[in-house]
């Protein structure tokens, strides 16, 4: 009995010649995959591309401004989402706040392109943002008393998006450390949604704003 074929092609196998207007000798091509076949979660412009080709790539095309920090979050699970998130909307850099040790298969691999930062403290972040030659303004995201509703925020070109952990949200120094403070707003009887749904749900509403301005 026939297989029957797929609905959507997973990566792609050997080279085996299926790009005529490739030249399997390009030095970006890792020897590896062209033998075995590329099955990572990459770009189809990136297949059969070594990691190091790809990283260079994204940094020649250009990150978009926007950084991504994360306080207090014990499930680490959902800090390799968020960098694979990040990722995904082109953050050039992800923040750990903390002595965090992070799950990485959810990232799926995306952290090997993503500049991660381990800072100890908010106080660490600060003294980043100051010296960065970016000068990104630090925006919390948070439901407290004060914060504004994300999709009405004007948001700089330049930020870090600091979100806290699901059950306390973020401390004082984080809120006090923030230029603003935006929330996501919610129908349910949750508190908080997921805290890398929310960070996704974040830098999609950045990368809106940024793109009408």
């Amino acid at each position: 009995m026939e297989e029957e074929p797929t609905f959507r092609k997973i990566g792609m196998g050997p080279w085996k010649e299926e790009f005529p207007d490739k030249d399997p000798a390009d030095p970006r091509f890792d020897p590896e995959l062209l033998e075995e076949g590329d099955k990572r979660n990459v770009l189809d412009r990136y297949r059969y591309w070594s990691v190091e080709a790809i990283r260079e790539d994204l940094d020649k095309r250009g990150w978009s401004d926007l950084e991504i920090a994360c306080e207090n979050w014990t499930h680490d699970f959902n800090i390799g989402s968020m960098v694979r998130s990040a990722n995904a909307f082109g953050a050039r850099g992800v923040h750990i706040i903390g002595p965090h040790k992070w799950n990485r298969k959810g990232s799926l691999m995306t952290e090997v392109y993503e500049r991660v930062y381990q800072d100890s403290s908010i106080e660490d972040l600060v003294s980043y943002a100051k010296n960065s030659p970016f000068k990104p303004h630090l925006i919390a995201v948070d439901n407290v008393e004060g914060s504004v509703p994300i999709e009405t925020f004007s948001f700089p070109p330049s930020c870090i998006l600091i979100f806290g952990s699901e059950a306390t949200g973020l401390s004082k120094e984080a809120l006090s450390a923030a230029e603003a403070t935006v929330y996501i707003q919610q129908r349910g009887s949750v508190r908080s949604i997921n805290a890398a749904a929310a960070a996704a749900i974040a830098m999609y509403a950045y990368s809106v704003c940024i793109k009408r301005k």
